[in-house]
């Protein structure tokens, strides 16, 4: 089970490209007059007055390559950091 957790993580962690390309693109869209997933942060941090279900789908829709791509980046890095401690043992 341990060995199928890690090939799993090794493909996921391996997409981190694409998931910077959807980052910067569907996560920023639109890009006038600000990236529109920085307006919404900006909504929820100021308390999130008025927001609606629409507004709530758009924070997720453009925050979820954003999260996907944090995820595969820690995966890689965690990685990374434990085949170096595998190397040193």
């Amino acid at each position: 089970m341990d060995k199928k957790k890690s090939q799993l993580s090794t493909a996921f962690s391996a997409q981190w490209k694409s998931f910077l390309l959807l980052s910067l693109s569907l996560g920023l869209m639109p890009f006038v007059p600000e990236p529109h997933i920085w307006g919404k942060l900006e909504w929820l941090l100021g308390g999130a007055q008025g927001m609606q279900a629409m507004d709530w789908f758009d924070f997720f829709l453009h925050g979820t390559p954003w999260l996907l791509l944090l995820v595969a980046l820690g995966l890689k890095l965690g990685a990374q950091v434990s085949k170096s401690e595998q190397e040193k043992n």
